[in-house]
């Protein structure tokens, strides 16, 4: 970090004024649920009540804010969305559409037909019971939505231009023939021909088409006119699946351009090469990429309100997918690049230029949370804008530049919209979706705590302890390994590894910051590659070594668990961790290295960080063979739970079922929780509650006996 971040020392002696004051407001809303209602918990079924804040989006001229919620029905299992509008200043918050099955991709722009919402969606009705998103817009006083496309495939993603004249969306164009298609005699046949890798990516297999960029006019009607494929004939996805959104293409501020990003590589199950591609919005010639030559990921490009710039994020070396994530400027007269964030020891996402073009609001990992900088265009000065305990994220600028639409969460209250002062860090909530549900409940307590490592550095860790913690009674341990493997834990509220319900349950948790985690330095992320189960499992076990010494826990009484690659870390420490737990929970771990490359799918990611394929010599054979947790089988004695979903293909389900089966034929205490619908995560709302049901169920048969 430079020396011109103003969040050194002189800051971290003072809380600023905006955490203060979200604290203050959710310390009386909760106190007052209590004093009302006395003592209750978060339970799954609880957790499933909270209303989830969705899309949000500013008002061109920044006096109003819609956003979308979602709520679920655990009886009929299924969630519906609704549309709000935020009057600023005065914060008067009405409903503007309800019922929808789905709303996404908020905007509100002034049309040919003048001030409409638009999004991608689903209405409620019945006859739209299997019908694909598409766009709509309704008027800022409500009434029916008008549909604004009919495309077959359905939109996944919308941008309405700078001019409110033209749509650019993304929806899937049909590239590849079914075996049926190549041969139509045979219309009953059931099967695939695969001529190369990445046939199927995460939770779904490839469908034989593309997603593709596309413009459509808007007509007097409010209705989308034909539209044109902006990358014909590309074997290539816009946005990069399966976790890129609308954030990956925009419009140029004359609505002539559309910057995108997409991957065109020989061999997409090898590389992480994305590039950053510039088109005509007439469809007028071929996208011309700017990135050429740069062989890392280029992602989410946006251009300079004035339009001199083009600013998007880019990682320096090929095949690392957690690489330092740099800012990098565009100059589009000059055609030349610039870095900058080149001095500055931390990654980037969500670059937002400010009104006036002449600097960037970014938000990047920090020290256990995820906060919000300002980047200066000339200097490349650096400053930290948003202050506290809390995981921000940017949702807008007001025109004025002084004032940024964001997001907040924590690990014990899910996200909530505010508005954040530029100049002081005050932050004004601007919604309070679930302050009476979370007012009825007793609140665990989160602190911060270092540890030291086994080599001398110190370990950040999360602590939560239970509402009615005692330091006189004796508390068992929950050790949460995180996945990623390069993924901050930070404030964040998770509808399933939720700290909050773990420690409504009678349990202290902590959760480290181990090695590989971004946050603390480039140095601490890059440790983790060709060193899985090194350092960081060593990380691991110092943090629950310097936990367990405590008088109130009880070292008889511990657990260990995670997902991803804190699955794998479960399965790791199953034949390393010298009796220190009592029992383990895996899910969707990595249980065998070499199974686990020849059936994944990003393989970039195990050649990085393992060397290559297991094959490749003799040393990276070693280093399989070092750290496949199923080598140390032998060692299995701790009860353990395996959870996995069928529709998992980051981390076949098979991995999971490797490790059952060993724990079983090793006598090894055992369950395995197996969701045939899930993919690597667990979505639908009554498999989530049995997630946690069993998941409680285990710990308590074993740290509650």
């Amino acid at each position: 970090m430079t020396e011109r971040m103003r969040d050194g020392a002189r800051h971290a002696a003072r809380e600023t004024r905006g955490a203060v004051m979200l604290l203050f407001i959710m310390a009386v809303c909760w106190l007052a649920g209590r004093a009302a209602r006395g003592g209750e918990r978060l339970t799954p079924e609880r957790l499933w009540d909270l209303a989830r804040l969705g899309s949000a989006c500013l008002s061109p001229a920044g006096d109003l804010v819609i956003y979308a919620v979602r709520r679920y029905d655990l009886t009929e299992n299924r969630g519906r969305s609704e549309l709000r509008v935020v009057t600023l200043p005065a914060q008067q918050d009405r409903v503007l559409l309800d019922n929808l099955r789905s709303a996404d991709d908020l905007q509100l722009a002034i049309t040919p037909q003048g001030p409409r919402v638009l999004f991608v969606g689903v209405p409620g009705g019945d006859e739209f019971q299997d019908a694909q998103p598409q766009v709509w817009s309704v008027d800022l006083q409500g009434g029916a939505p008008l549909q604004v496309t009919s495309v077959e495939a359905g939109v996944t993603h919308l941008k309405v231009s700078p001019t409110g004249t033209h749509l650019a969306l993304t929806a899937e164009v049909k590239l590849d023939p079914t075996v049926t298609e190549l041969y139509p005699d045979l219309p009953k046949a059931d099967a695939r021909i695969i001529d190369g890798l990445m046939y199927r990516h995460w939770d779904a297999w490839h469908d034989y088409a593309f997603s593709h960029l596309h413009v459509a006019p808007l007509q007097e009607d409010g209705r989308a006119g034909a539209a044109i494929d902006l990358m014909a004939g590309l074997r290539a996805d816009c946005p990069l699946p399966p976790f890129g959104g609308a954030e990956q293409f925009n419009w140029s501020p004359d609505g002539r351009e559309l910057a995108f990003t997409t991957k065109v590589v020989n061999n997409p199950a090898e590389s992480t090469d994305s590039g950053i591609f510039v088109v005509a919005a007439d469809g007028q010639g071929r996208p011309e990429c700017i990135t050429a030559g740069m062989p890392g990921a280029d992602t989410e490009p946006v251009y300079a309100p004035n339009g001199q710039y083009l600013a998007f994020h880019s990682m320096e070396r090929a095949g690392f997918e957690a690489d330092k994530n740099r800012l990098l400027v565009f100059d589009r007269a000059r055609r030349t690049l610039r870095d900058l964030t080149a001095q500055l020891d931390q990654t980037t996402q969500q670059v937002t230029w400010m009104p006036d073009a002449q600097s960037l609001v970014f938000k990047s990992e920090h020290r256990g949370c995820d906060q919000l900088f300002r980047v200066t265009l000339d200097t490349a000065e650096v400053t930290q804008i948003s202050r506290g305990a809390f995981d921000w994220s940017l949702r807008g600028v007001l025109p004025d530049g002084a004032t940024l639409l964001v997001d907040s969460q924590t690990m014990l209250r899910p996200v909530e919209l505010a508005l954040l002062s530029v100049s002081d860090a005050t932050a004004r909530p601007l919604t309070q979706l679930n302050d009476a549900r979370l007012g009825q409940l007793d609140q665990p307590r989160v602190t911060e705590r270092w540890v030291p490592a086994t080599d001398g550095k110190q370990i950040h860790c999360w602590v939560i302890y239970p509402p009615d913690f005692d330091p006189q009674r004796k508390w068992p341990l929950i050790t949460y390994c995180q996945g990623g493997p390069q993924g901050q834990v930070g404030q964040w509220f998770s509808y399933r590894w939720n700290f909050h319900l773990m420690a409504a349950h009678g349990y202290v948790v902590v959760a480290p910051n181990r090695r590989g985690l971004p946050g603390f330095g480039r140095a601490w992320n890059d440790q983790i590659s060709g060193d899985w189960g090194g350092q960081a499992m060593q990380d691991l076990l110092s943090a629950t070594d310097a936990m367990m010494v405590e008088p109130y826990i009880d070292a008889r009484r511990m657990a260990a668990v995670g997902a991803s690659y804190g699955g794998y870390s479960v399965y790791w420490l199953m034949g390393n961790h010298q009796d220190r737990f009592c029992c383990m929970i895996s899910h969707a771990g990595v249980f065998n290295l070499e199974s686990m490359f020849g059936a994944t799918e990003e393989l970039w990611f195990p050649t990085w960080d393992l060397g290559g394929p297991y094959w490749l010599s003799p040393s990276v054979a070693k280093s399989y063979e070092r750290f496949s947790p199923h080598r140390y089988v032998r060692q299995w004695r701790t009860p353990l739970l395996v959870v996995h979903g069928e529709k998992d293909y980051r981390v076949p389900v098979t991995q999971g079922m490797e490790a059952f089966t060993a724990a079983q034929l090793n006598g090894v205490p055992s369950r395995f929780l197996y969701f045939p619908t899930e993919s690597h995560w667990v979505q639908g709302p009554q498999n989530g509650v049995l997630w946690h049901r069993v998941f409680f169920e285990w710990l308590d048969r074993y740290c509650k006996p």
